[in-house]
């Protein structure tokens, strides 16, 4: 019955995938319908913990951006890429890879890129290689962020073996810098140079096409005057970030729970969301804006497909859990890498780092995978480029009025596929390079 059982959670990951949104999270639950009243079932337990993290920390994020920290940051950022537009190709995934890191969302991102579009193309740079690499880095850093939901989710299963944020981080980071560093290198150089790309050769001819690309500009960001507020604003949601770090890597720091320090699910919850106190009570942004904003949906869009599709997941493998061990095992102790395609492969239908960890992590520790194998892996939940779904990546193309960051006439061959495995395989690599040096 397992393959049954299987085609029924496929199918709904498959249905909720495309419905997009809070597709996941609804159609997790019917496909939860199907198992428990249809089949008999038993529902696993709800992921609360994971979910009440996430929506801690996405509380403080939201305070920040309506008090316009979010802004500055991209104003920042802005400012660093046309500083440097020969160099683009390295600056720009390099930007959005640490405002992501300290933002905890990849929504930096979405602001930057038509910046990067057009200084690129201004300066005869084929746009397609910055584009890609800076929406792939925005994807990687969620898993070197202290503040992002997958790195909380990891560290929550991970902890009664010792493992703390910075354990994760310490792999995590530089796996996906250096891998990310050694991809550009290889990026900058594919595709033809933009003024022999027969596609902008072709859109030049077009009289009109050829003015619309001398009058366009983006938004003048760093003209904007920032508040003191929104600046405070980054610095209370910063520091709240570096302190959960300090209390993971140094536990005598959190008040002790009878003889135990505070486990850092709570420490983190509590800290988060005093730190969306202090931002409200101190910058005064407008209470609508909070729940208004980007990152309030995309976060509460995660909280509904984790509830949704990691329970229907997490009901299935309790279900059926002597066999996947048998047949993961197997796998496993052969070449504990390929772990590492299980989580890519889930992260592709589910578009959700912290839904694939909730999912597989569990299964990892029970076939009795160590730790250390895990947090190399981790980076391996980021395959969202594989299928061109997801909103950067659009959004990319859509900036990019050269025609050269682009979907293919059959889908996958797009602007995203090869930098992103490149990225990956260089990351995967690191990651376990990283583990022998400090485990």
């Amino acid at each position: 019955m397992f393959f049954v059982h299987f085609a029924v959670v496929l199918l709904c990951i498959l249905v909720g995938a495309r419905i997009g949104g809070i597709g996941l999270g609804v159609m997790g639950g019917l496909g939860l319908f199907i198992l428990t009243f249809g089949f008999g079932l038993a529902p696993a337990h709800i992921p609360i913990d994971v979910m009440l993290m996430i929506l801690a920390v996405v509380s403080a994020a939201a305070a920040m951006q309506a008090a316009g920290g979010l802004d500055y940051m991209v104003k920042i950022a802005t400012r660093i890429i046309r500083r440097h537009p020969k160099y683009i190709t390295f600056i720009a995934p390099a930007v959005t890879y640490t405002f992501t890191i300290f933002a905890g969302t990849g929504h930096v991102a979405y602001s930057v890129l038509p910046v990067i579009a057009e200084v690129s193309r201004k300066n005869g740079i084929r746009p397609e290689r910055p584009l890609s690499m800076a929406v792939i880095a925005s994807q990687f850093a969620i898993v070197a962020s202290p503040i992002a939901a997958a790195v909380l989710v990891v560290v929550k299963y991970l902890e009664p073996n010792g493992i703390t944020v910075s354990d994760v981080l310490k792999v995590t980071i530089p796996a996906t810098f250096i891998g990310l560093f050694l991809a550009c290198f290889i990026v900058n150089k594919l595709g033809k140079e933009l003024k022999d790309d027969p596609i902008y050769l072709a859109r030049l001819q077009d009289p009109e096409y050829s003015v619309e690309l001398n009058d366009v500009e983006t938004e003048q960001v760093e003209e904007v005057k920032t508040s003191w507020r929104a600046k405070l604003s980054v610095l209370i949601f910063v520091v709240s970030a570096v302190y959960v770090v300090l209390l993971g890597a140094k536990p005598e720091l959190r008040p002790l729970v009878g003889d135990k320090p505070l486990g850092m699910v709570s420490a983190i919850e509590i800290i988060m969301l005093s730190a969306g106190a202090l931002i409200i009570l101190t910058c005064k942004p407008d209470y609508n804006l909070i729940t208004r904003g980007s990152v309030f949906h995309a976060g509460m869009r995660a909280v509904i497909a984790i509830f949704g599709i990691a329970w229907l997941g997490d009901t299935l493998m309790s279900a059926h859990i002597e066999e996947v061990k048998q047949v993961v095992a197997t796998l496993v102790e052969t070449a504990p890498w390929t772990f590492a395609l299980a989580l890519f492969a889930l992260s592709v239908l589910v578009n959700s780092q912290s839904a694939t960890v909730i999912v597989l992590f569990p299964i990892g520790l029970s076939i009795g995978l160590p730790p250390e194998i895990l947090i190399a892996t981790f980076v391996a939940v980021n395959g969202y480029f594989f299928i061109p779904n997801y909103g950067p990546i659009i959004a990319a193309c859509d900036f990019d009025i050269t025609g050269t960051t682009r979907i293919g006439k059959f889908i996958f061959n797009h602007s995203f596929m090869l930098p992103g495995l490149i990225s990956m395989i260089f990351s995967l690599i690191i990651g376990f390079v990283m583990i022998e040096i400090y485990f």
